[in-house]
Formats: structure tokens, C-alpha cells, sequence
């Protein structure tokens, strides 16, 4: 192909082999997205692909596509092609928001135009003479060489979109074969798993610093108490925490054993033991007025009296018939015990407090400890499973019994039993040393126990007695925190007592076991913080009927 062909012009700036190759190169780069149109409406669904390969066109570089529409045998008419130019110089003037950037090129008559030339010229189309002499160039060449227009594979309809499957291949990441969707979720998951147990730790770390703190001031605080510094709040200390169950030992910890034995000595309790006077009982009779008592010396057959200490705070039920209150009890014995509402419940009764020694071992409560005796039946007879066992019980005469079964056989309490005719009876401990503090007389036959100081610590209380007319006390009192309150002291206990007139009292099982019920209601719950809204399970209680 000669120069003179190839050559727009003299001045030599474009050739339309140099199109045609910027042609060919757009095409491969644009991978089948061409702009083939078969009429000139198809002009509003160019590929946008071609759009973008336009816009990076120089001034001087031009784009065309060239379209073939053959004419059906029927119509008998000759073929026309036609060759469409389009440009995305930047001097092209677009109306009426139609796009005018294309060239018409008839290959029969060998000429090129464009519409905007045919249209008015107040629709502002401008066809520069640089546009016209390249369509011209463009013309010459094809009339050359017709045969290339035959050879060129037929126009792709550019409405129909290639059909893509439904699915999609995973895009992998060059380190595996799994789509990335699924590190991304282990990601999160993990980072989500990093942050609960951050957290867990977190509180952990919090309840561990407050427990260290609490037992940090705790342990100060006692090494204070047990100090010089106040010698009434360490007796108090020492005689208190000798009459729990668990925590005898922290005495120890604090104090010697010197200094321990000192101090038990100072609040100890006189030896106390009598034998019961039952003439001093007339039950029914009306003795002199005593608190609970109205000027005319009547009362409810049922009183409940609250009582304020300074260090303590009580309930006291007075049962004017005697005959009301037995004993009831789980027998046979088993591995837990129940509550006292149940207790009370399941024999019939509207009331009662808790009773004497049991098996408390991590509240299970389901054995009594000593001797027993129930509605006439002895239940559990083992005098000497604990030291100093002192039996509290009413006789079938309804007289209050308080009586020291240290060193007996079961034989021996056998015989006493029925020779004194005990219906209801329950045990428990009277032990003064440097390990138990633990003492059961308060008052018999109207004599009062004498004591060193307050005779013991400050605990929860329960405590039976019985008044000359026969009426039955039954007293509980909180301690140890609850209400702010530390409890009461076996003094307490006395004075309270004999204010109400009692001639015989005994000191019963207390500190956590320490409860009462009435009339589906509780009156004293354990102080015991997880169990502070009932009592612990529990083998036996006194209760009223």
C-alpha cells in the first residue's frame, strides 16, 4: 500500500493504518465489549467499556467501529454497508442531550457524513474539516480493498448480555484454596472469643481483688480487736467465736492458748446443776403479773413479744398450755433434714423453734445427735456420743425437765425416761473449755446461774423455759450481722427469762441453726446469709399444736 494512500494529508499526523491498529489493540483490551450497532438506535446501549476506552483518546486519536447490515433476500435489495465513525474530540458539540460523536460511511457511494451535518444549524453541530478529511481518508481506503468487509466476522448484537452462572467461583487468597469468606468469619469468631474471656477475666480479677481487700481488713481489723488496745473486745472476741461451729479456730490465730484459757476462765459459767423442784409448777394457777401478763392476770392462750437489746433483737412465744408443745422430729433419721416450716407442717403444728444438737455438717441435718425422745418414744439414745449432754424435755405432767445425763448408759437414760415419765426431750452440750463454750442451765427452780462477766460471747439464741403457772417460753434472738445486730449473751438470756416470770430455762441449740415459725410466718430466719430467708435443714424442733 502506497504513501499516498495511507497518508490523511500532506501534513502526515495520522494514517488510517495508525487507526486501524488503535483499533485493533482497543478491541483486544476491551475482550468482546465492543460498540457493533446494527441501526442507529442501538446508539443509547453502548458498552460502557467503550465509553471508558474513548475518554483516554487524544485529541487526534479516534475510535470507529465498523457495522455490516445485510438485507434480507426478501427485500431484493443490494447490501449496504456502512461504517460508522465515532470521535471523542473534545470540539464535538452535543444537543439536545443526544450524542453526535459519529460518522456514516456508505461504502456504495463511497462517501462519509455525519447527521449533525443534516441537521439545523441552530441545534449548535459543528463538523470540523479535520473530522471531514479523516472520514474522507477512511472512505478512500475501504472502496481499495471491498474484499476486507466480506472476510470481517459478522457484528455481535450488543442488547444481548453474555448469560453468567448462578454461581460464582470463590475468589481464593493466594496463601490457600478457601474462599476468604471463611477466614474472615474464624477471624471474627475468635476475635469475639478473645473478648469474652478478656471480660471473664476481667470480673474474675475484680471478685479476686475484692475478696483480698475484704479478708486484707478483716484480718486487720481482728489483729486490732485481739490487741491491748480494748481487753473487753477481745474477751468479747474470744468467747464469741468459741461457740461457733466452723470458726473456733481463728481464736487461735490471734490469741494464745495462755491467753485464751485467761479469758474463758473470766466469763465462766458456775457449775449449775439441780434437780428439778415440780412443786414450783402449778400449772393453771395464776401467780403474780409478769410481763405478757394484763392487770387482771388473763392472756392469750398464744403471745408473740419482740424484744430489743442493745446488742440483739428477739422474739419470745408464750404458750399458756404446756400440753401444746411436744417434740416433732424426720425419724427414722436420713441424710438431710428439712426446713422448720415443713416441721412444723408435717406434725400438725402452727409454731415452733429449732431444738437440740443435729448433724449440721454442711446444713445437711438429717440426724440428731445424744437422746431423743418423741411423743413417748425414744428415737436416739447415745448419752455419751458428746461430753456434758444435758436432756431438756416436758414430762406427761407438761413440767419442764432439765437434766444432767453426763456418764449415764443408754440403760440408765432408758430407766430415767420412764421413771420420770418424759414424753419430749432433746440434748445438748454444756462444755466450758478453750475449745467449746457451750452451756444449757439458765434458771432452775427460780435460781438464777451465776457467771464471770457475761457468762459468754454474743451469738443467736434459742432458749425453752417454763413459768410457775406452767406457760411455756420459747425465745430466739438474732446475731452475728443480721440487723446489726452481734446477739445475745448468755446474761441477756437470764435477765430476759426471769422478766417473764420463768422458774426453769435452758439454753438450746443457736448461732445458725437459731429460727422460729408461726402461723405461717417467720419469725426468726437463720442468720446465715444463704439460708437468710428460711432456717437450715434440721432433724427436730419443739413445736406447738
Amino acid at each position: 500500500m502506497d504513501n499516498s494512500r495511507n497518508t490523511i494529508n500532506s501534513s502526515g499526523r495520522i494514517t488510517a493504518d495508525d487507526l486501524r491498529r488503535k483499533l485493533q489493540r482497543q478491541r483486544t483490551q476491551s475482550t468482546g465489549t465492543g460498540t457493533a450497532r446494527n441501526t442507529s438506535a442501538q446508539n443509547a446501549s453502548r458498552p460502557a467499556a467503550n465509553t471508558a476506552a474513548r475518554q483516554k483518546l487524544s485529541d487526534d486519536v479516534f475510535e470507529y467501529d465498523f457495522v455490516e447490515k445485510s438485507v434480507s433476500d426478501s427485500a431484493k435489495a443490494k447490501p449496504v454497508q456502512k461504517e460508522t465513525v465515532r470521535t471523542a474530540a473534545p470540539e464535538k458539540v452535543v444537543s439536545n442531550g443526544q450524542d453526535d460523536d459519529f460518522l456514516v460511511f456508505n461504502s456504495e457511494s463511497g462517501t462519509a457524513s455525519s447527521p449533525a451535518a443534516e441537521r439545523p444549524s441552530g441545534q449548535g453541530q459543528i463538523l470540523t474539516q479535520r473530522r471531514q478529511a479523516i472520514a474522507n481518508a477512511i472512505a478512500s481506503e475501504r472502496r481499495a480493498q471491498p474484499q476486507q468487509s466480506a472476510s470481517r466476522p459478522a457484528p455481535r448484537n450488543t442488547n444481548q448480555r453474555p448469560v453468567q452462572s448462578s454461581r460464582r467461583a470463590p475468589v481464593q487468597q493466594s496463601g490457600g484454596n478457601r474462599p476468604t469468606s471463611l477466614p474472615q468469619k474464624k477471624s471474627k469468631e475468635s476475635s469475639t472469643g478473645k473478648k469474652i474471656v478478656k471480660n471473664i477475666l476481667r470480673v474474675l480479677l475484680v471478685i479476686l481483688t475484692v475478696i483480698v481487700v475484704f479478708a486484707a481488713v478483716v484480718f486487720v481489723s481482728l489483729r486490732l480487736i485481739c490487741s491491748n488496745i480494748s481487753p473487753a473486745a477481745k474477751n468479747m472476741f474470744v468467747t464469741t467465736i468459741l461457740e461457733t461451729g466452723q470458726l473456733k479456730f481463728l481464736a487461735s490465730w490471734f490469741v494464745s492458748q495462755e491467753e485464751i484459757k485467761q479469758i474463758v476462765d473470766q466469763n465462766k459459767m458456775e457449775d449449775f446443776d439441780r434437780e428439778i423442784d415440780d412443786s414450783l409448777i402449778n400449772i393453771g394457777s395464776k401467780g403474780s403479773i409478769v410481763a405478757g401478763q394484763t392487770e387482771t392476770g388473763e392472756e392469750e392462750d398464744i403471745q408473740v413479744i419482740e424484744i430489743s437489746g442493745t446488742t440483739y433483737y428477739a422474739n419470745l412465744i408464750i404458750v399458756k398450755d404446756p400440753s401444746r408443745v411436744s417434740v416433732a422430729t424426720i425419724y427414722p433419721w436420713r441424710d438431710v433434714g428439712v426446713t422448720l416450716d415443713k416441721l412444723v407442717k408435717d406434725s400438725g403444728a402452727i409454731g415452733g423453734i429449732n431444738g437440740g444438737l443435729y448433724n449440721s455438717y454442711n446444713n445437711s441435718g438429717g440426724s440428731a445427735y445424744g437422746v431423743v425422745v418423741s411423743n413417748g418414744e425414744i428415737q436416739m439414745n447415745e448419752p455419751n456420743q458428746w461430753p456434758g449432754l444435758v436432756l431438756i424435755g416436758l414430762t406427761e405432767d407438761n413440767i419442764l425437765q432439765i437434766i444432767n445425763i453426763e456418764g449415764m448408759s443408754p440403760a440408765d437414760v432408758e430407766y430415767m425416761i420412764k421413771d420420770k415419765k418424759i414424753r419430749d426431750a432433746v440434748t445438748f452440750q454444756e462444755e466450758n473449755s478453750d475449745s467449746n463454750n457451750h452451756f444449757v442451765q439458765l434458771i432452775l427452780n427460780g435460781e438464777a446461774r451465776e457467771m464471770g462477766g457475761k457468762g459468754s460471747g454474743l451469738n443467736p439464741r434459742t432458749v425453752i423455759g417454763q413459768r410457775a403457772d406452767g406457760a411455756i417460753l420459747m425465745l430466739v434472738t438474732d446475731g452475728r450481722g443480721k440487723g446489726g445486730h452481734l446477739g445475745a449473751s448468755a446474761s441477756d438470756l437470764v435477765n430476759i427469762m426471769l422478766e417473764y416470770g420463768a422458774v426453769n430455762a435452758a439454753n438450746l441449740d443457736g448461732g445458725s441453726s437459731s429460727c422460729m415459725y408461726y402461723n405461717d410466718e417467720w419469725l426468726m430466719t437463720s442468720v446465715t446469709f444463704y439460708y437468710s430467708n428460711a432456717s437450715w435443714n434440721l432433724p427436730l424442733a419443739f413445736v406447738i399444736k
